[in-house]
């Protein structure tokens, strides 16, 4: 069993991504020289974490991009840390906002593009485009939805060779509006349905009055349905897979990290991320500074990482005491309810991280046999027992971690049950 479960886990990590400097990390492994591996593999695993992305969030003023930069870091309005949100505009200048757990990550205020004198091309000569990796566009269809100015700034991005996204924001308030109206005929699924179409035939508009959208090297661009307000409804998954197709190993990773974890599609999508890294944590944690773990016979490892490790994925499921507190804010839920839904540790020890390494499979030979399968791989057998232990301890705890995240959102009515 442990040897399907490492194999599987071995398929998805698409080992090749991992490194950019590949030539020097397959030297080492053929030289069969542990720490060089080790050390290697190190080096990866921290320009996977520490990986910089930027991106850039623009729109007409009011509609709502100030709040969804809030948003998507986790964070209310009133939060410090938080960009300011007016029904005027706020946004000067190109404002950064670093994420508050994941500071490489960097979103960025952009001024709004609802002035009369609007011209794309002054507008991203003044906000340095190069600097992004792309960029969000958002409307609401109290600015008019998107009108000239979206599809003027739309074509200019892709003809530098960037992408974007496109965003109708506020849809709960036409959901609630809509609702009011016609209680007795109220259907969420036509309503959203008809915002869709008002996005499209309104793109294709503007699209052919600049000569068509596929002229400009997009064809039927997506338009994407949210509320800042209650993210994982809608299509806020959909987004953020849409994203991460079209993003770059080391910055694909550390946006599924950085997202909040606010419904079960982000929550399966972390998950299946960091599970793909957990033999690289493991190599890394017994063949760098290793000692003997008390109380563990014949496991040595580096413990002050694997505590790192574990407080990482819990951290990337919100499962962090802040985020919870967040969470309360947002939907009013009692906290002690919460802690209560997410039943795993408060806070990541070293006498837990011992236990939970006591308690671990100790069968190494199935995991040595499947190292010694894949000749790149094969130097890390020689970690033997260590490395069984720690990656058989490290994929149950990922697993109970997004179990905890899937219950806490339970709890407080954020998971998203909506096809």
């Amino acid at each position: 069993m442990a040897s399907r479960v490492f194999q599987s886990s071995l398929s998805l990590s698409k080992i090749p991504e991992l490194w950019r400097d590949a030539s020097a990390l397959k030297g080492a492994f053929e030289e069969g020289d542990l720490s060089a591996v080790a050390a290697k593999l190190q080096t990866t695993l921290h320009s996977l974490e520490n990986a910089r992305l930027d991106i850039g969030i623009t729109g007409g003023t009011g509609s709502g991009k100030s709040t969804f930069v809030n948003t998507i870091r986790g964070l209310g309005d009133e939060d410090p840390k938080s960009a300011y949100t007016g029904v005027v505009e706020m946004t000067v200048g190109p404002t950064p906002y670093a994420h508050p757990k994941y500071p490489n990550v960097i979103t960025w205020d952009l001024p709004g593009i609802s002035t009369p004198t609007f011209q794309a091309e002054k507008y991203l000569q003044r906000v340095l485009p190069a600097r992004y990796d792309f960029f969000i566009i958002i409307t609401s269809d109290d600015v008019m939805s998107f009108t000239a100015h979206h599809a003027q700034l739309a074509r200019e991005i892709l003809q530098l060779g960037k992408r974007f996204y496109l965003i109708r924001s506020k849809v709960d308030v036409d959901i609630a509006a809509s609702r009011s109206r016609c209680p007795s005929t109220f259907s969420e699924e036509r309503v959203l349905s008809q915002i869709r179409e008002d996005c499209w035939r309104r793109l294709e508009g503007e699209g052919q009055a600049l000569g068509g959208w596929a002229g400009g090297g997009l064809k039927d661009p997506q338009v994407f349905l949210l509320s800042t307000f209650e993210l994982g409804k809608y299509d806020f998954h959909r987004l953020e897979e849409v994203m991460v197709k079209d993003l770059e190993s080391h910055e694909r990773h550390v946006l599924l990290l950085a997202m909040p974890a606010v419904s079960e599609p982000v929550l399966e999508r972390k998950a299946a991320s960091l599970r793909q890294l957990i033999w690289l944590v493991a190599a890394v944690a017994c063949g760098v500074n290793p000692s003997p773990v008390p109380g563990v016979q014949d496991v040595a490892c580096d413990l002050h990482m694997l505590i790192d490790s574990l407080e990482g994925d819990r951290r990337s499921f919100g499962l962090d005491r802040d985020s919870l507190v967040t969470l309360v804010g947002q939907t009013g839920q009692p906290l002690h309810k919460i802690l209560e839904a997410a039943r795993g540790p408060k806070t990541v020890t070293e006498a837990l991280v011992v236990e939970l390494l006591g308690r671990a499979p100790r069968d190494a030979s199935a995991f040595t046999q499947e190292l010694l399968n894949v000749p790149v791989l094969g130097t890390l057998a020689t970690c033997g027992l260590s490395f069984a232990t720690i990656y058989q301890m490290l994929r149950p705890s990922l697993d109970e971690a997004v179990k905890d995240a899937q219950r806490a959102l339970l709890q407080a009515f954020l998971d998203n049950s909506r096809p």
